[in-house]
């Protein structure tokens, strides 16, 4: 079993920032890549950042220079440091991991359940 779990969303203002933590468990060989994507009501979801097992990272154009994606590659997580936060940034806000796992040995893409952001004052 593979398990993909978020924390850290919440209520915070116009300008406000928040730490993301996302992390893996289960029966993991290696991790490719871990990144966070979010969805909007009535939008399609969509790509913030993705950062590599080497410390690659790429952004959307809409949150470059406010949000910094990092990673723990020994405790398997992977994190999202949100400022100066926009109304435009509420979403439900979801990690993935692109990783090989074993038993079955196999690779493939988990998502975790989502973590509510909402920006408002």
């Amino acid at each position: 079993q593979v398990q993909v779990v978020e924390s850290g969303g919440g209520l915070v203002q116009p300008g406000g920032s928040l730490r993301l933590s996302c992390a893996a468990s289960g029966s993991i060989l290696s991790i490719y890549s871990m990144g966070w994507y979010r969805q909007a009501p009535g939008k399609q979801r969509e790509s913030v950042a993705s950062i590599t097992s080497g410390g690659s990272t790429n952004y959307a154009d809409s949150v470059k220079g406010r949000f910094t994606i990092s990673r723990d590659n020994a405790k398997n997580a992977v994190y999202l440091q949100m400022n100066s936060l926009k109304p435009e940034d509420t979403a439900v806000y979801y990690c993935n991991a692109d990783l090989r796992r074993t038993n079955p040995w196999e690779r493939g893409v988990y998502w975790g359940q989502g973590t509510q952001v909402t920006v408002s004052s």
